[in-house]
């Protein structure tokens, strides 16, 4: 098959669906504390939190959000901020922030309960067709396709599906062959191990790189394995243009405390707490030139998004403990509109994780 031609659909007598349940059901990741929920509000919460983020990662997470809000009720009541507190580290934040207006319009608009179609379910804040499908089949025991990036490998690797995913007909095709590979409706429990199964194989044997293809369950059938180059899939060839940026940052400290700023509510680190930013240094140190006090640059940090690399380079100027309050109002002013906080309870606040790996360090040494 080339790419410019539309896959025939497999028959539904496939074999991958029994071979995958089966393999799930034997081999499947059942120690996760959200596999084999069927609280809607528990897998929503995990298949977010999974998104661009490893396991091992999220697992704390999971815990810690859990325990702050148990159920949706509380998650929707609770202030922007403190949802941001316990996202910070994880990255990709209008997860958070959409995460929070999720929960807000399940309580005011669905009586505090998750819709149980898929359907309707992607059409709340920060859900998308795949999620939604997952949380249907998990919960509710709908028989719909979920698409997310390890299963498009799972799928374009066993069908030999070459087809450009950077073009939308050619994502159309494979989810039209994703929904036509579910499980039988007869098979008791078939769509929920079924669609684990596609995420526990993609998370382990059907990895990007060395596939384990000997010990696939789907070893027998899958083309990319007969050909012998399973990593040639999926094949997308529109990539992302990455840029380059940098700023200068400023830590104000007065007496342990840290002058900080809420950044705009879209944009990168949209909502979160942060330092005062500049284009260059030689705009930070011309503004604090006239500040009593001294101050010194600071490590240069990298940090990689997901579509530029960030060069910020710190600075910190030390305010002395007796500082007039008049010529402290002066400065505040010529910031931009933040507050005080002390650093320890900076550090439960919703910071970048770059940010927050700068303020736990402390005051470096004069």
């Amino acid at each position: 098959m080339n790419g410019t031609q539309r896959p025939v659909a497999p028959a539904p007598t496939s074999p991958l669906a029994p071979a995958l349940i089966a393999w799930q059901r034997q081999h499947g990741r059942h120690d996760l504390p959200w596999v084999g929920s069927r609280d809607p509000y528990r897998v929503w919460l995990s298949e977010i939190m999974l998104q661009q983020t490893q396991v091992s990662t999220v697992l704390g997470y999971y815990a810690r959000f859990l325990q702050r809000f148990p159920d949706v009720a509380s998650l929707a009541a609770a202030h922007q901020d403190e949802v941001l507190a316990l996202w910070s580290g994880l990255g990709y934040y209008s997860r958070a922030r959409n995460l929070h207006r999720c929960a807000q319009a399940v309580m005011a608009d669905h009586g505090g309960q998750f819709p149980r179609s898929s359907v309707v379910l992607a059409t709340l804040p920060g859900i998308g067709r795949s999620t939604a499908a997952a949380i249907a089949a998990f919960c509710f025991g709908e028989r719909c396709a979920i698409l997310d990036g390890n299963v498009k490998r799972v799928l374009t690797r066993a069908l030999g599906f070459d087809g450009d995913l950077a073009e939308l007909r050619q994502e159309r095709a494979l989810w039209a062959l994703a929904e036509a590979l579910l499980p039988e409706a007869a098979v008791e429990g078939g769509i929920e191990a079924y669609t684990q199964g596609l995420m526990d194989l993609g998370a382990s044997l059907c990895s990007q790189r060395r596939p384990a293809c000997d010990a696939c369950p789907l070893g027998g059938l899958c083309v990319a394995k007969a050909q012998g180059r399973p990593e040639a899939y999926p094949v997308k060839t529109r990539k992302l243009k990455r840029g380059a940026r940098a700023h200068a940052l400023l830590w104000l400290d007065w007496r342990d405390s840290v002058w900080l700023v809420q950044r705009p509510q879209t944009g990168v680190w949209a909502g979160l707490w942060s330092l005062p930013e500049f284009d260059h240094q030689d705009a930070l140190w011309s503004l604090a030139a006239d500040w009593p006090g001294e101050g010194r640059a600071l490590p240069v940090v990298q940090h990689t998004l997901t579509h530029f690399d960030w060069t910020l380079q710190p600075a910190l100027w030390s305010l002395p403990p007796t500082l007039a309050a008049a010529t402290r109002r002066d400065i505040e002013a010529a910031l931009p509109a933040g507050r005080w906080v002390p650093r320890t309870e900076a550090l439960a606040m919703g910071l970048p994780a770059p940010i927050r790996r700068l303020l736990e360090v402390g005051l470096p040494p004069g």
